[in-house]
């Protein structure tokens, strides 16, 4: 018997650890990456608003963009944004960016805003924005050394340049937050959701 209770959830995310997140928990999942331009909705509607907003306001932009075209389907968009005090981050270009943004990041805290937005019909059924506070511990030039050679092309595909599941663990000495949060997918909210909507066996 399946926990699930309706047609295969549309992930409106390229990202293989959403879906992964998804898939464990016994939900069918169809990938349907959304065509928006992210940093263009950013400066469009985003520019004088906090991180959490923009995390939200593009998980429902996906959304509702794959929700147009697969109207009667279930979709569901999710962003995540990283600030440092009233900088915010994108994903690193190259190694180079990325070995500067993590020596920013070293020996301060800062955020990561995980939101999720469900779509049907053309409107959002569902929306929710998680926190979490890391701390990066103090990096030496050899431990960066090693972590980017390590960890190679995976760290341009995160907005923090890593991984918690990785090698990424070792750049922090405290965090603080849930575990999907930092993942990118706000899971214990988005699930109980599904629950009252009937989605998902109580």
């Amino acid at each position: 018997m399946s926990l699930w209770r309706a047609e295969p959830l549309i992930l409106a995310s390229k990202s293989s650890i959403r879906r992964a997140l998804l898939e464990a928990a016994g939900i069918p999942i169809e990938v349907e990456p959304a065509k928006i331009d992210e940093r263009a909705v950013e400066s469009s509607k985003a520019a004088s608003v906090s991180a959490e907003k923009v995390a939200l306001l593009l998980a429902r932009e996906k959304a509702l963009e794959v929700a147009a075209r697969k109207s009667k389907s279930i979709v569901l968009g999710a962003d995540q944004t990283l600030v440092l005090g009233e900088r915010r981050f994108s994903k690193p270009a190259n190694a180079l960016a990325a070995r500067e943004q993590l020596m920013t990041l070293a020996g301060k805290t800062h955020e990561l805003h995980a939101a999720v937005a469900v779509a049907q019909n053309g409107k959002v059924v569902f929306e929710t924005v998680a926190t979490a506070r890391l701390t990066v511990r103090p990096l030496s030039e050899a431990f960066l050394d090693a972590y980017l050679a390590g960890a190679g092309d995976r760290v341009l595909s995160s907005v923090g340049a890593y991984q918690l599941e990785g090698q990424g663990v070792h750049l922090f000495e405290r965090i603080e937050g849930d575990h999907f949060t930092i993942m990118g997918l706000p899971l214990l909210p988005l699930l109980a959701y599904f629950r009252s909507a009937g989605l998902v066996v109580s």
